[in-house]
């Protein structure tokens, strides 16, 4: 996230920091219809945010245990702080960490706290905060994030406002973990979330999962400056995109997020409309099947659907060009360690053809998909199915509601529509999604090999040695993993042109979900 208006802008950054492309390669596009933020000038205080935001169900929590959407990313931004902040490269920078340091081989790390920071209860920021708010992510619990967590051996507070972290492991890209969206710095012996008592630069005023959201900003002066510049924030639940663009189009709301890429072009006419769009560092679309449950079991039935999907008729009919291919892993080609050289897996109805005869399969697979998954899941599935019946396959699309998705469906059905953000590692995005026992392993994909290689990567040094260790992990999950990954969406934001602060990010849309924090109306 663009740190450029903050005091931590130059504080003590990861020393590889050249693991995260530049804006160039990243493939970072300007802003359309809008000057570019550095020449926007001062931000101005007032105005209320209206957001229009697909990313979220009526189930949606305020503990941070189960955000899994863009929703509950984006309003937990507007009331907690996390430790470490993205900008808008992909460098890691301090947010509540002030600064940190780690001994040669990465295994012991220190974290220096903020002093005189305080949350709305008015209690002050210190470790024991900071190390409660990790630990809920830790040891019984069903958080998401609990297996990035689980190298940590050793986590205690060394001053007021000092933390000490020692890995089992060394890794480099430890500050990268502590900016995951689910650890949001909390006081210690919260239990009760729906106070959203946080050190942001709003309070709850209104909350109404799966409708709206509505933030108060604090009284006096957030302690990011030129942050936090609008007096409310009103976040609207919208999954149907025609209704979120309508509602852009109508000035009912100021920005939206996940555009239609059918109507980009026609957007962008609009003298009203800015468009941000971030090229290559989208969501990840995929079908995933669970590899341990039939009939998906058979690597060659998994093979004839990686070989039966049209992709290429995908980015061009559903996401109009917006999108590159997917090849079946979720390393994106913006990435710095994704390896170009990997042959992209063709649309070959022959190949799978003759990998369904080998597997034996010849019953009905059946495919669950819904708009709440993302925009256009329909569509890409309908066309995998039409496609996949020239190699013999039988794909039952079955549509779903998207309310409750990903609480329903995801990870519960052998085979169903999914979307993966994109994270500043490789390490991450790999080990997330793919790991042995990941609690996000949607594929149940089980690979010693693969498991050693992301491990191994993860404490190498060497950055050619390293980038061979993760071309190796983009094979074996090409050809082993139960995901077809067809196309890698990119990051579409739409807002007013009197709104400042929508800008493309090396990492999620809308500003890296904090576009609350960070506008303001011109």
């Amino acid at each position: 996230m663009a740190m450029i208006d903050t005091p931590s802008d130059s504080g003590i950054i990861l020393d590889r920091r050249q693991l995260i492309s530049g804006a160039s390669a990243l493939g970072l596009s300007a802003t359309f219809g809008a000057m570019p933020a550095m020449a926007q000038g001062a931000p101005k205080k007032g105005g209320v945010l209206r957001l229009g935001m697909e990313g979220g169900s009526a189930s949606d929590s305020l503990d941070p245990r189960t955000y899994a959407d863009s929703i509950p990313i984006a309003y937990s931004l507007m009331f907690w702080n996390t430790l470490v902040e993205i900008d808008t490269k992909g460098n890691a920078t301090p947010e509540l960490a002030e600064s940190w340091e780690s001994k040669p081989g990465a295994l012991e790390w220190t974290f220096n706290i903020r002093k005189g920071i305080t949350f709305g209860s008015g209690k002050t920021l210190d470790a024991d905060d900071v190390i409660y708010s990790i630990n809920l992510h830790r040891g019984e619990t069903k958080s998401p994030a609990k297996g990035i967590l689980e190298p940590i051996k050793e986590l205690t507070k060394t001053s007021p406002n000092q933390i000490k972290v020692v890995l089992s492991a060394g890794n480099a890209d430890l500050p990268f973990i502590f900016s995951d969206y689910h650890m949001i710095i909390v006081p210690a012996g919260t239990t009760d979330f729906s106070k959203a008592d946080g050190t942001g630069a709003f309070t709850l005023a209104e909350w109404q999962p799966g409708v709206r959201v509505v933030a108060k900003r604090k009284p006096g002066n957030y302690w990011k400056p030129n942050r936090g510049n609008f007096d409310s924030v009103e976040l609207r639940y919208i999954g149907d995109a025609a209704a979120r663009t309508q509602a852009l189009v109508t000035g009912q709301v100021d920005a939206v997020n996940r555009l239609d890429p059918k109507t980009v072009s026609l957007l962008s006419k609009n003298k009203n409309i800015t468009i941000s769009r971030t090229k290559g560092t989208g969501n990840r679309f995929a079908f995933v099947a669970h590899t341990d449950k039939d009939p998906f079991k058979n690597r060659d039935l998994i093979l004839a659907m990686k070989y039966g999907i049209d992709r290429k008729k995908i980015v061009d009919n559903v996401f109009s060009g917006y999108a590159s291919l997917g090849n079946d892993h979720t390393i994106g080609p913006a990435n710095k360690y994704y390896d170009p050289k990997q042959k992209q897996r063709p649309y070959d109805p022959d190949k799978a053809a003759f990998h369904l005869k080998k597997s034996g399969y010849g019953g009905a697979i059946e495919l669950q998909v819904s708009e709440g998954a993302f925009s256009g899941a329909t569509d890409s599935a309908v066309v995998f199915q039409e496609s996949g019946k020239k190699g013999g396959l039988n794909l039952d699309v079955k549509r779903v509601s998207g309310d409750g998705y990903w609480d329903n469906v995801w990870l519960k059905v052998p085979f169903c529509a999914v979307y993966w953000g994109n994270r500043p590692t490789a390490d991450l995005q790999l080990s997330q999604t793919f790991v042995t026992g990941g609690s996000w392993n949607d594929t149940h994909y089980n690979s010693p090999k693969f498991d050693k290689l992301v491990v191994d990567a993860r404490v190498e040094l060497d950055d050619t040695k390293r980038k061979a260790m993760y071309a190796e992990c983009q094979s074996l999950l090409a050809e082993e993993a139960g995901m077809v990954c067809f196309a890698i969406g990119d990051q579409m934001d739409g807002g007013s042109t009197k709104l400042r602060g929508l800008e493309p990010h090396a990492r999620y849309d809308m500003n890296d979900q904090r576009l609350a924090e960070k506008g303001w109306f011109a």
